[in-house]
């Protein structure tokens, strides 16, 4: 049986792991997410590589991981070079949805709604340049959409008054919205209800699934047996975690076990 471990800075990642499991449900999964370090956009980019690579390599030699998918926008512009280099396994991240949300646009004019770092790293402006270089694309950078993400899986419904209030810039100006963040297709329904008019709304996961799919081969498509236990991990003795655990049991994943690394 294949392993695939799933990483990001906190529950985002989940939408990803939720997309390639619809495709490749026989696979075994261990999700991990370092709450200790989140948000993973407001860090030095030397100490987001060191905090990566101690947890991946280190879930990677327990659980002997076939694939690791970084399902972190931020962490893939940093860390994937150095990962790639150092593990023998194929290691896939993420990147914004700008090229499908730039040829479905029939205003051209896209949005990107992203973490503050991931709107201004140099790597978006290449995609943007690359592939929709005949849109207008608008950004909004957003640190408390994460947090509503987050807040969601906890239990706390999302203010569709303060998510419209956020995205009010845009009201009559985009077609297509691109979530440039793993976090933010958990809230996309809520999105698309807080931003009222008819919009596009694109983000990266079935391309993701696409890519192991095609790395791991051909698999059988049948059930993951009942004697196969998925696995949580985060990097925080977090106590308020009830609400969450209820949240991964119905996403067919384990409760959440706390690697607690000392120094982190």
């Amino acid at each position: 049986m294949k392993r695939v471990l799933i990483f990001d800075s906190g529950v985002g990642g989940l939408s990803v792991y939720q997309e390639i499991y619809t495709q490749l449900p026989s696979l075994q999964y261990i999700y991990a997410f370092d709450d200790a370090g989140f948000p993973y956009g407001e860090l030095p980019e030397t100490v987001l590589i060191k905090r990566t690579r101690h947890i991946v390599s280190l879930l990677v030699e327990r659980h002997h991981i076939d694939l690791v998918v970084i399902a972190c926008n931020t962490a893939s512009t940093v860390v994937l070079p150095t990962l790639r280099a150092e593990l023998t396994i194929p290691v896939v991240g993420v990147v914004p949805a700008i090229k499908p949300a730039a040829l479905m646009s029939k205003q051209k004019a896209v949005g990107l709604l992203a973490t503050p770092a991931t709107v201004e790293r140099e790597y978006t402006h290449q995609l943007i340049a690359q592939f929709a270089s005949d849109c207008d694309v608008y950004r909004i950078g957003s640190t408390r959409l994460v947090e509503m993400a987050e807040e969601k899986l906890r239990g706390k419904s999302v203010s569709l008054d303060e998510l419209a209030g956020i995205l009010t810039p845009w009201q009559g100006k985009v077609d297509s919205i691109v979530l440039g963040c793993t976090h933010f297709p958990l809230i996309k329904a809520e999105i698309a209800q807080a931003f009222g008019t008819p919009v596009n709304i694109v983000d990266s996961g079935l391309a993701i699934a696409n890519r192991v799919k095609s790395l791991l081969g051909e698999l059988e498509a049948g059930e993951q047996s009942a004697l196969v236990s998925n696995y949580t991990y985060n990097s925080a003795a977090d106590p308020h975690t009830a609400a969450l655990n209820l949240s991964l049991k119905s996403l067919n994943l384990g409760a959440v076990q706390s690697l607690n690394y000392p120094g982190f």
